[in-house]
């Protein structure tokens, strides 16, 4: 077993509940780790075995484009196609920070993180 992490995407994108957001937008940061068994690609040395990091960067690009209230919503929306698309991870969390949010304070991120395994 092993892990493989994406950090820090930085994707600029329309989430949130009020009017504002969808209209002006907001930056966000998104993490994602994944567990898959990565013994086979450390002896093959080919991309085909093991979890591209390229392809969850993708996920998470175009799940982040699409607009959602929630930043659960966003969370659950890459966390299926993770499992879909890349059926050797077993495990897998995402995190994403929305960078300054609009709640009346000086506060740097608000993040949501959600782990998920294969049943």
């Amino acid at each position: 077993m092993g892990t493989i992490k994406v950090k820090n995407i930085r994707v600029y994108a329309y989430h949130g509940c009020l009017i504002e957001e969808g209209k002006i937008g907001s930056d966000y940061r998104v993490d994602v780790s994944v567990k898959a068994d990565l013994k086979n690609s450390s002896k093959t040395d080919e991309l085909e075995d093991t979890v591209d990091y390229v392809h969850l960067n993708r996920i998470v690009k175009e799940e982040m484009a699409i607009r959602t209230k929630l930043l659960e919503t966003v969370a659950a929306k890459i966390l299926d196609r993770i499992f879909i698309e890349i059926p050797m991870t077993n495990k897998a969390n995402v995190n994403i920070s929305k960078l300054n949010p609009p709640i009346g304070g000086n506060v740097e991120m608000v993040t949501i993180e959600m782990r998920r395994k294969r049943s």
